[in-house]
């Protein structure tokens, strides 16, 4: 009997923009409502024979998967393992640096539940998880697993739009049971994920995040998916990665960036999601985004001095300018519905509206990304508390930034909440491509 392919269910949280949690979003974990979930029965559902969990150690070590599939076929032949296959066997990814303490208590816990074979532990977020899983698509390794959440972080706007609340709840013991339920009952549901290329003159510092790598200068020559047709310097640098949440230029990637550098500088005022906040309003009010007016730092002004926009629509194959809104200081790409720890920023436009501006109803799994701009600080605030919607620009299948200095020297940015400084030029340009990925993440939802 063939097992299904294995759940990851990745316990992570974002770094996105703190904000409270509501009570319901921490109580609504503790389980079905009046449902007993039998725990003889979950481990059944869920534990892998030994045989595949000592295969799936073996590949881990070596860092090769090709040598656990031959140890799992060697170790079954020589016991005859016959035992049953579960219905969906899951491996737990818990990420060690959210949660605070909670990370460890968690991975023990989840450890006797299961096995120590099939919760992992380290430095890794969701995007990490899907960013490993994709490699099968491109290796073509099927089934590939779906994917769910256990909110440890403080953002968490990936797990709050597949339903799986957004921050860890008060009873987490017999929550964690209800989740590793709902991973298997739970309704599969599809996720875009967008391909980024940013192209750069050569010889500039930058330090780009973990979910960034370079590329060599073949592969950016080669790769069909880079569409720039502007001049270029003889030597550019390219990074390029993959990301699920958003993609932002500007004032709010300058706050996310004053935060990081707080927390990795002073790791101890970051301790939880009341300190974290404190920390990013902080940030917020001495970068001088709420006193524009008063502050002369050309660095402060609207983006559309240093940024050409382009994007294709679902429906056409060329590139489209689109115009930069007067003072607007941050541009985002959303792919969720949520942004900053549940927050709707695109809103919910009525359908007349949708019409008259040649949008679509916006998805996870509908190919496009929502973009829209954010104006000083309290334009970002009046957005962030509800109260109206941020300005819409766009709706895109493909977007293309052009950035050139002039009386700037640099450029904050961020992807899926890792933030980082991007050196600009006045001579050449560096270009951000964003396309979607050929293939969607499997996520369950937590309904």
């Amino acid at each position: 009997m063939e097992a299904e392919p294995p759940f990851a269910t990745a316990a992570a949280g974002g770094n996105e923009a703190v904000a409270r949690s509501s009570i319901w979003d921490l109580i609504r974990g503790c389980g079905p409502a009046g449902m007993t979930i039998d725990m003889e029965e979950l481990r059944r559902m869920i534990l892998m024979p030994e045989y595949l969990r000592v295969a799936m150690a073996m590949s881990v070590r070596a860092k090769d998967w090709n040598v656990g599939l031959v140890a799992a076929s060697s170790i079954k032949n020589r016991n005859g393992d016959e035992q049953a296959a579960p219905k969906a066997p899951i491996v737990v990814f818990v990420n060690s640096r959210s949660g605070g303490r909670r990370s460890l208590a968690l991975k023990v816990w989840l450890q006797k539940i299961m096995t120590e074979e099939q919760v992992a532990g380290g430095d890794g977020t969701v995007g990490w998880v899907l960013g490993s899983l994709a490699e099968l698509f491109m290796h073509k390794r099927k089934p590939v697993p779906p994917t769910g959440i256990i909110p440890l972080g403080t953002g968490n706007d990936l797990s709050r739009s597949f339903d799986w609340g957004g921050s860890f709840p008060f009873a987490w013991r017999s929550a964690v049971k209800s989740t590793l339920y709902k991973a298997v009952t739970g309704p599969i549901c599809h996720l875009d994920s967008w391909h980024v290329v940013i192209v750069t003159p050569d010889g500039q510092s930058i330090e780009p995040p973990l979910s960034l790598g370079q590329m060599e200068n073949d592969a950016f020559g080669q790769d069909q998916d880079v569409d720039i047709d502007g001049e270029l310097p003889k030597k550019v640098s390219c990074f390029e990665g993959v990301y699920h949440n958003y993609f932002s230029i500007g004032m709010d990637a300058q706050i996310a960036y004053g935060f990081h550098h707080i927390r990795n500088k002073k790791p101890y005022l970051a301790q939880g999601p009341i300190l974290n906040k404190l920390i990013y309003s902080i940030c917020s009010c001495t970068q001088g985004w709420f006193f524009t007016p008063c502050v002369h730092d050309p660095g402060l002004r609207g983006l559309k001095n240093i940024l050409r926009l382009y994007i294709k629509r679902a429906d056409y194959a060329d590139w489209e300018q689109i115009l930069v809104p007067s003072g607007v200081r941050a541009i985002v790409a959303l792919n969720l519905r949520n942004y900053g720890s549940g927050r709707h920023p695109w809103g919910h436009p009525k359908p007349e509206y949708l019409e008259k501006r040649g949008f679509i109803e916006a998805h996870v799994d509908d190919g496009l990304l929502e973009i829209f701009g954010l104006k000083q600080g309290w334009h970002a605030s009046f957005v962030m508390t509800k109260l109206i919607s941020a300005q819409h620009i766009a709706q895109a299948a493909a977007i293309k930034m052009e950035i050139r200095g002039g009386e700037w020297n640099q450029a904050y940015l961020q992807m899926d909440g890792e933030p980082w400084k991007q050196p600009i030029a006045q001579d050449f340009s560096t270009y951000v491509v964003i396309k979607r990925v050929p293939f969607q993440s499997l996520m369950i939802s937590g309904e």
